[in-house]
């Protein structure tokens, strides 16, 4: 087993879409804040203590 200097993080970006206008946005995949779509002002995220619960389509992981 091989140790690591810098351990790797837990949590990701994600590549959201907007269920009401289709618009793409990057979100914080453990956002602590409510996060909005930037054009419709739907809301695509809301904060759980974890992980935040992802109203849109998560189109792929950022790394």
């Amino acid at each position: 087993m091989r140790w690591e200097l810098i351990p790797k993080p837990r949590s990701t970006f994600l590549r959201v879409k907007c269920a009401k206008c289709g618009n793409e946005q990057v979100i914080f995949e453990r956002s602590s804040n409510y996060v909005k779509c930037l054009v419709c002002d739907e809301l695509l995220a809301q904060p759980t203590g974890g992980k935040a619960k992802i109203n849109g389509e998560i189109l792929q992981p950022l790394t």
